[in-house]
């Protein structure tokens, strides 16, 4: 658009600006006014929805960005609230682990300390967990489930991580006996083989056992508290050439279904 042409519009609005502005000021007639509104009519409406569509986008920009702020607060309060869901989530999922040790009277008999399983490492029978020296823990400590079985002892402490070897590995073994209230109990000694395999070896020939019987811990040897369930009889093995018989051993516990244990740190 040539300049010129641009001053003559511009010229033009001022003047019906100032037309409009001096009508309003003058005592002209109602027919008369009337006939000047309906031929200024056009111009006005032109004027005036040019003027509602900016007014529109301004209000429509100002209602983005007000919008784009709320949903940023929406998105954090959103934000905040999964994360306190997932915090609450773990809560319950705590105080249930400790409800459970509670009606075994597991807190009665130990002083315990709850961790997380946070890696498995099932070919080599280690888990690691997320209590370490910060948390009290020491290299020896037995580790169970809530339902008192014993799951192996630490190996290895970090400051917030501790290693613990499971009752199936190979260099593990302590004394236990069968579960009974008779006064001739059956002891042996449990030895892991790997891959979860336990078993239950060095029980006398004139012993007898039957499959299902429970296998719990002794305090003999001072590895571990006694009266802890190791597992339940899976098959036996007896030779009359050897001395003394074997079991299969079935654990009380699967990691493929609990993601909490306790460290008994005092007995």
């Amino acid at each position: 658009m040539k300049p010129f042409l641009k001053i003559n519009i511009t010229a033009t609005v001022i003047l019906i600006i100032c037309f409009f502005g001096i009508l309003n000021l003058t005592g002209l007639s109602k027919p008369v006014r009337n006939f000047i509104y309906s031929i200024s009519a056009p111009i006005q409406e032109n004027f005036w929805q040019k003027g509602n569509k900016v007014s529109d986008f301004f209000d429509f920009i100002s209602r983005s960005k007000s919008l784009g702020e709320e949903n940023k607060k929406l998105l954090s309060d959103n934000q905040e609230l999964i994360s306190e869901n997932t915090w609450l989530k773990e809560l319950k999922k705590e105080n249930e682990m400790l409800r459970q040790a509670l009606d075994i009277e597991l807190q009665k008999d130990f002083k315990l300390i709850l961790a997380e399983i946070i890696s498995k490492d099932i070919s080599q029978d280690f888990i690691l967990i997320n209590k370490g020296l910060k948390h009290g823990i020491l290299k020896g400590r037995a580790v169970v489930t809530s339902q008192k079985a014993l799951c192996g002892r630490i190996d290895e402490v970090y400051d917030d991580f501790s290693k613990v070897m499971l009752i199936s590995n190979p260099e593990i073994s302590f004394d236990a006996k069968i579960q009974s209230e008779d006064k001739d109990e059956v002891y042996g000694v449990i030895e892991g083989k790997t891959n979860s395999a336990l078993y239950f070896n060095l029980i006398p020939q004139d012993k007898e056992i039957k499959k299902h019987d429970i296998i719990i811990t002794t305090s003999l040897g001072g590895i571990f508290p006694k009266g802890l369930l190791v597992g339940r009889i899976k098959e036996i093995k007896q030779d009359d050439v050897q001395p003394f018989q074997q079991a299969e051993i079935e654990p009380f516990f699967s990691l493929k279904d609990i993601e909490t244990l306790f460290i008994i740190t005092e007995y």
